[in-house]
């Protein structure tokens, strides 16, 4: 399993111009990594829908790469998104699939069957464009520049070491620099469109 740090720094300098938004608890460290907080959207405490918002997204913004960490724990929560991205194949959209094998969030309760799930698998068997899954990162670093110079969809799963979280959420450490409406607003404005 990989730290899920070293996952955002290898993707890092091959982000380009991409729209970032995360999800889960290992999605808490990219904004101390993006150098492009304008182009980073908070979907905090949307857990079963960071995906579809990702995918909406995609859509509404064709000519934009659109790139999402999404946590496996949420994308089990909607699963069917799978069959709705690969049937519009939105080119721009490329799918992260952080898998700690666990509820981090919220105490650490295993994902059922988490050790033979491939979510590559299911997103290829969906009609994603291609998939990947990734346990090490010298392979994951090696390859990430290639892989977001493809046409998406792509899925591409990685096994992250879980980071369980026990403290009642009061008393956890908050890490959100900015509200979603804020991302919102901070990316119409680095886009040039109009809030309405």
């Amino acid at each position: 399993m990989i730290n899920p740090v070293d996952v955002f720094n290898a993707f890092k300098s091959h982000r380009g111009d991409a729209i970032v938004t995360t999800a889960g608890t290992a999605g808490r460290y990219w904004t101390d990594i993006s150098t492009e907080p304008a182009r980073d959207i908070s979907l905090g405490g949307a857990m079963g829908h960071t995906t579809s918002a990702a995918f909406g997204l995609a859509l509404g913004l064709p000519d934009e790469k659109i790139v999402l960490f999404d946590a496996e724990g949420s994308l089990l929560m909607n699963l069917g998104v799978l069959a709705s991205i690969a049937g519009k194949k939105p080119a721009n959209f490329v799918h992260f699939v952080l898998d700690n094998e666990c509820y981090a969030t919220t105490g650490g309760q295993p994902v059922p069957n988490s050790a033979e799930i491939d979510y590559a698998a299911m997103a290829k068997g969906a009609g994603y464009v291609s998939a990947y899954n990734f346990d090490d990162l010298e392979e994951f670093t090696t390859r990430i520049e290639d892989i977001m110079q493809e046409q998406g969809p792509i899925l591409i799963s990685i096994k992250i070491q879980p980071e369980v979280q026990n403290l009642p959420i009061g008393l956890r450490e908050r890490r959100v620099t900015r509200s979603r409406a804020e991302t919102i607003k901070d990316l119409q404005a680095e886009l040039g469109i109009a809030a309405s």
